[in-house]
């Protein structure tokens, strides 16, 4: 495996510009498996503050051109140019990925520093990748990877402990600015039915709000609140919850945005309004925090509020990140000895079956052709037993190629290295579209 990610976040940019990357650029990844470019598997992990690419690609040389694949494609769904897509998107590849990807599945790299919702989100990624089969074995063991480090940095040291979140920072922004910080009295609406949106339900469970209305575009809202509570609006309802509001919060990063002269043609009688827009794409219109009587709480305001966490734990769970990091590339880098241990093996045991195929047929099945096949079996493992390890221990230092190289030379094999399946390799049905699996290799030969 070589991998590369394309990474779009706070870290580096304005959120305005990350939700422009984001915008309508969740099938990039199904779309570069279906193009010429040599991206073998791609999973995409797309959050309130961040938008990044994980690719996988046969060989070190492919990089360039997987990225500029990659940025031709995220320009085309979101009508933005390519230069500015390249200059916002950080590349790292190798290591420098895998240990990013622990960071941020850890809530390292997050707005609120341990923060554990980033976890999840990390798995629905690697779920979704998988459902639309973009994800190839290599990715899979990556993201379960990253989900592991996130648990042991959860199990394992103090950080996150306080259970922050980007939610909870946000309503605890939105109880500051209230006359009265009693949720249980205050009247809430949200917007959206999705993850953030549950995350929030929850909270307000713990903050015992219990007036608390969903409404969403796309119809979903009775379904989310049969499983969570709450009542369900609809367009019919949503002008008259939102008059009595006391707070509302945007979850959804749907195309229906909440405009400004909307509020302000509302007949709410002076009623103060506190506005907590958590969708990086912006469900409230941004002037609506100019309105006399409303408090607008953005990614932003979240960002500057959020606590640090304790310099101790940090270290710790950046020394956990870093081993987790150590482990799994050096478990990559075995695997790419596998098929050049399988190729030798292959080979000494076609030379070691014609052997004992003379044997027999010279003295028949005695007991002396017995000892004799046996002591050559022996010997065969114990001839295959340093170059096996050889092989493992210059594969953990990144050397496989040469130790390909000199089985290339010395014996003339032909080593063949798998490349996971991916769309471009499946046949598709010409009536429904399923995909089968294809059974591509790339060879090496001398």
């Amino acid at each position: 495996m070589v991998l590369l990610s394309l990474v779009a976040s706070h870290s580096d940019i304005d959120l305005e510009t990350v939700a422009k990357i984001s915008a309508d650029a969740s099938q990039v990844a199904s779309v570069v498996l279906a193009s010429a470019s040599p991206i073998a598997g791609a999973v995409t992990l797309a959050t309130c503050n961040r938008y990044e690419i994980y690719c996988e690609v046969p060989q070190l040389e492919d990089l360039s051109a997987a990225r500029s694949e990659v940025i031709s494609q995220i320009a085309d769904s979101t009508g933005l140019d390519e230069s500015t897509i390249s200059t916002a998107l950080v590349s790292k590849s190798e290591t420098e990925a895998i240990e990013h990807l622990f960071s941020v599945g850890a809530g390292l790299d997050s707005a609120v520093i341990g923060e554990r919702e980033i976890a999840g989100q990390v798995r629905r990624a690697l779920n979704e990748a998988q459902a639309a089969g973009t994800a190839t074995g290599s990715l899979v063991r990556l993201f379960q990877a990253a989900s592991r480090t996130a648990k042991d940095v959860g199990s394992r040291t103090s950080l996150g402990s306080r259970g922050l979140s980007v939610v909870s920072v946000a309503l605890d922004l939105a109880t500051d600015l209230s006359r009265e910080r009693d949720w249980k009295t205050k009247n809430i609406v949200i917007f959206g039915t999705g993850a953030y949106a549950g995350a929030t339900m929850a909270l307000l469970r713990d903050r015992a709000a219990h007036n608390v209305s969903v409404f969403s575009a796309s119809g979903r809202s009775e379904a989310f609140v049969a499983s969570r509570g709450g009542a369900a609006l609809d367009e019919s309802t949503l002008e008259a919850a939102l008059e009595s509001a006391d707070i509302i919060i945007g979850c959804s990063g749907s195309d229906h945005r909440l405009m400004a002269a909307d509020i302000a043609a509302l007949d709410r009688g002076g009623r103060p309004l506190i506005a907590v827009d958590l969708a990086l794409t912006h469900d409230f219109d941004p002037a609506l925090g100019a309105l006399e009587g409303v408090d607008l709480i953005d990614l932003e305001s979240v960002r500057m509020a959020a606590p640090d966490e304790q310099a101790q734990s940090l270290r710790e769970a950046r020394g956990i990140v870093l081993g987790a990091t150590q482990a799994f590339a050096a478990e990559q880098r075995e695997r790419a000895a596998d098929a050049a241990i399988v190729a030798l093996r292959r080979h000494t045991q076609q030379v070691l079956e014609a052997e004992v195929e003379k044997v027999r047929a010279q003295h028949g099945c005695t007991a002396a052709a017995e000892e004799v096949e046996f002591a050559m079996r022996r010997m065969m493992r114990q001839l295959l037993h340093v170059p096996t390890v050889r092989a493992r221990e210059l594969a953990s230092e990144g050397r496989a190629d040469e130790y390909i190289g000199a089985l290339e030379t010395l014996y003339g094999l032909e080593v063949a290295v798998p490349v996971a399946p991916s769309m471009k390799n499946q046949a598709s049905c010409p009536v429904t579209g399923a995909q089968g699996a294809g059974t591509d290799s790339v060879s090496r030969s001398a």
